[in-house]
């Protein structure tokens, strides 16, 4: 069970003083659990199903903390607990172009083996301008799994 030796003594001595009820939890030391089962699913539930009023990306430990009427220690230790991290973003891309591979290999072989005085120029978009209109649905946050998003978007114009 990956406990000490210890641990299993005091459980022989207390099931041969008490038998069943010997093994039941007693009181532990340290102050009374204050955060209840319920607050903590609601915490859980708004982090995962709703959007900062503020209008932020995602919710921080101080804007929940204020939201949830907690300490911002509190709602850390309540996401670690369920592994939710709404900060984290994952991308995803997959190229729909049919020669998507060779050109990675011209691009890749110029850079591996340039030829002589070569001059390689790069095009693309603004990078700055965030993509709001995206080809896939964003995938919502879940417990132990950040939120996911494509990288392109709908090109308008």
């Amino acid at each position: 069970l990956g406990v000490s030796r210890e641990m299993v003594r005091k459980w022989r001595s207390r099931f041969v003083a008490d038998r069943l009820e010997g093994l039941v939890d007693r009181p532990r030391a340290g102050a009374p659990r204050k955060i209840t089962d319920e607050q903590v699913e609601a915490l859980v539930a708004r982090t995962l199903g709703q959007s900062p009023p503020t209008g932020d990306s995602h919710w921080s430990t101080r804007s929940m903390a204020e939201a949830e009427g907690m300490s911002q220690s509190a709602v850390s230790r309540i996401w670690r607990a369920f592994g939710l991290k709404p900060h984290i973003v994952e991308t995803w891309k997959l190229s729909t172009d049919p020669q998507f591979v060779g050109k990675v290999r011209d691009v890749v072989g110029i850079y591996m083996s340039p030829p002589e005085n070569a001059l390689v120029l790069a095009v693309d978009e603004k990078s700055q301008i965030q993509a709001l209109d995206r080809t896939q649905p964003v995938l919502p946050m879940a417990p132990a799994t950040p939120a996911k998003m494509t990288h392109d978007y709908v090109r308008h114009g």
